[in-house]
């Protein structure tokens, strides 16, 4: 399954390449990209662990990027 969200208050290039690298290493992701330009972050895991995975994706998020949000 492959999900894209709207984020905000993304506020760097580089922020968004440290959240894609560490989204791609949470278990059960099977492909993730941050787009800066965009503010859209797109995750591919298996439907039955998805929301599983999206919680570590939130919390990876913030780890990076305190003030970034995700519209889920």
């Amino acid at each position: 399954m492959k999900k894209t969200f709207k984020l905000f208050d993304l506020d760097c290039a580089n922020c968004a390449a440290k959240m894609e690298s560490a989204i791609k290493k949470i278990n059960g992701v099977e492909d993730a990209t941050v787009s800066f330009f965009t503010q859209k972050l797109t995750v591919e895991a298996e439907e039955s662990e998805f929301d599983t995975v999206m919680k570590q994706v939130v919390k990876t998020c913030k780890k990076v990027e305190p003030d970034c949000t995700i519209q889920l």
